[in-house]
């Protein structure tokens, strides 16, 4: 709703110079700003280029051809590297070049990338400026329109997987599959004939980008220079949105030209045709900006990628993540979950039900039925997700869609937090406790899940409605959500494990006896390791998981001696397991820091990497 909101704003300018009186036939949708002077000068903060050779089939001709594209990487990187970037693409026109976008005489982009990832209004991103033309090519113009009419599957087939094959892009490996799974971080570009480029990309290659930016040129899917067909080519737009659920996965069009670009009449026809259906393609979708005075340059293509990037790849900040420090003891339990980084499900950092939590501010946080709150912990895990969030990494993801959520509204009590460790790493589940009443998070899974992280395992913190049942089926889907985005989230799901203290430890252990399937998730592998905290539970099977379990001897809630003969029984069984009692310790000790258990967490840790390499 944000990206909407700009929109509307930006609206009022379009509709009066245009003479509209329509919000829904705003034409053009908007204005560009210029960029500011400062930014066409050096920043503090400078990228570099490198070219990058490949070998591309010559789709046309036959054989294969040697082909170059120019590379932007962004300040720093390689300071990290585990961390990953977006990526935009952008073609020339007619006659243009690899690397033209770098290396134009007044009309560079890199000056301009350098500032505007340095001062913060978009993201660190790679940039790409490959070429249709090979060193062999024809530059006339039908020849021309034949090579970026092919290009869409040299993009696929070879240039993707060339460039982020060697460039850390989200795709986790240069493959469709990979791609696929991080179109959300991937944009395409381009200039005239570059802009005709980008609109054949839309047609064939949005299952694997999100983000279009044609500017000064139509689609010429049907015809060619002089010869338009809007209305083909609106319905064939619609089929392709249709065909691949996009309104659903989500796509973006920021198309631009200038009042005095030569070929503004060819952009205009189409996009009146576009602006006419707005149910087909709503302004969150769809948008056409206009360059006043803009002419047919790199001046105003400047302009346009100036005005489009924030849109695209967003405000996400520079932020060290190990080292942010937004929040305190003393910062407000409000200001945490209505944070902006959270929108949508900052409430869910603390139980649904507000009855089992109190106090004020960080510091002074409280948990029903869970005295050992550590408030300088819990600064830690609110801030490590902020900060993650800032930067652009997926911290929260829905359990259920926004149907089964209209039908269930209790489902919107929901959600997956992430603690993102190694990419490839096995990942954990962790489950609080709360009996089975409310979710206990911030003392009983986020710590638990951000240690996880810290030792480089990628950790799920599941937040489940009240009900044993409902707690089940709740986890069963979280599961199975891990599974069916491992790729795009860069997790194993090799010998996962689960883990929980109290409620969630019978969850932990269920789950472990009987698999996902069982509670309505997907026929998947049973956790190959269950780890658990403090719960009293007895029941087992003998095809349970290696099972690792801690209690206290104090514990007024569950009696210790009960998890004790479970483990017993499995051992009987021939189960891997390993258990510890911590005297005088009660029940709900979390993390144990600076307790008789204080480092039960490495034990089980290294408890779980020991049925890994079995």
């Amino acid at each position: 709703m944000l990206l909407f909101s700009f929109l509307a704003n930006s609206c009022s300018k379009g509709a009066s110079s245009s003479g509209a009186n329509s919000a829904d036939n705003a034409f053009p949708t908007g204005w560009t700003k210029s960029v500011p002077d400062d930014y066409l000068r050096a920043a503090g903060n400078v990228g570099s280029v490198e070219r990058l050779d490949y070998e591309a089939k010559e789709h046309m001709n036959g054989g294969t051809v040697r082909k170059e594209a120019f590379v932007y990487l962004p300040h720093g990187y390689g300071d990290n590297p585990e961390r990953r970037y977006d990526i935009l693409y952008l073609m020339h026109g007619w006659g243009g070049h690899a690397g033209e976008y770098f290396d134009i005489e007044g009309g560079s982009i890199k000056a301009m990338l350098d500032n505007m990832m340095e001062k913060g209004d978009m993201a660190q991103a790679i940039v790409v400026s490959p070429s249709f033309y090979h060193s062999g090519s024809s530059r006339e113009f039908g020849d021309s329109v034949k090579a970026l009419r092919d290009f869409h599957r040299e993009f696929l087939e070879e240039l993707m997987p060339a460039v982020e094959g060697k460039y850390r892009t989200y795709a986790v490996t240069p493959t469709k599959e990979a791609f696929a799974a991080s179109r959300d971080h991937r944009a395409f570009g381009g200039f005239s004939l570059g802009s005709a480029t980008t609109w054949f990309e839309f047609c064939h290659n949005a299952d694997y980008i999100r983000y279009f930016l044609p500017m000064s040129g139509s689609c010429w899917y049907y015809g060619g220079y002089g010869d338009y067909h809007p209305q083909e080519t609106c319905d064939l737009f619609e089929r392709i949105i249709r065909e691949k659920k996009l309104d659903s996965r989500g796509y973006f069009i920021y198309a631009a030209t200038g009042t005095q670009d030569a070929v503004r009449d060819q952009v205009d026809i189409q996009m009146t045709e576009m602006l006419k259906r707005r149910k087909a393609f709503p302004r969150e979708n769809v948008v056409y900006f206009m360059k006043e005075g803009g002419r047919h340059d790199f001046k105003a293509v400047r302009e346009y990628l100036y005005n489009a990037l924030p849109l695209f790849f967003g405000h996400r900040g520079n932020t060290d993540m190990a080292e942010s420090n937004t929040f305190t003891a003393k910062t407000t339990i409000r200001e945490v979950t209505e944070a902006p980084a959270f929108a949508g499900f900052g409430r869910l950092l603390l139980p649904a039900n507000r009855s089992f939590w109190s106090g004020e501010t960080i510091g002074d946080l409280h948990l029903t039925w869970y005295s050992g709150i550590r408030p300088e912990k819990t600064v830690e895990i609110v801030n490590t997700l902020h900060a993650r969030a800032v930067a652009g990494q997926t911290v929260f993801l829905d359990l259920y869609t926004e149907s089964e959520k209209n039908a269930d509204p209790r489902k919107r009590d929901t959600g997956l937090f992430f603690f993102k460790g190694r990419p490839g790493a096995r990942f954990a589940l962790c489950c609080a406790g709360g009996g089975f009443a409310y979710v206990g998070a911030m003392h009983d899974s986020f710590p638990h899940a951000l240690e996880l992280s810290k030792k480089g395992y990628n950790a799920f913190a599941v937040i489940y409605r009240p009900g044993a049942d409902n707690a089940m089926e709740d986890m069963a889907r979280a599961v199975s959500l891990i599974f069916a985005h491992a790729l795009e989230l860069e997790v194993s799901t090799d010998c996962y494990s689960v883990w929980g203290g109290s409620a969630g430890a019978r969850m932990a252990a269920w789950m472990g006896s009987y698999g996902p399937a069982e509670f309505g998730g997907d026929r998947l592998p049973r956790p190959g390791t269950v780890i658990m905290q403090y719960t009293g539970l007895s029941e087992c099977t003998r095809n349970d998981p290696p099972t690792f379990a801690v209690c206290g001897t104090s514990d007024g809630i569950a009696d210790w001696r009960v998890m004790k003969r479970r483990i017993d029984r499995l051992n009987s069984f021939g189960i891997s397991v390993e258990f510890h009692s911590y005297d005088n310790l009660p029940h709900g000790f979390g993390l144990g820091t600076g307790t008789i258990a204080e480092g039960w967490l490495d034990k089980a840790v290294a408890f779980w990497e020991r049925q890994m390499n079995k």
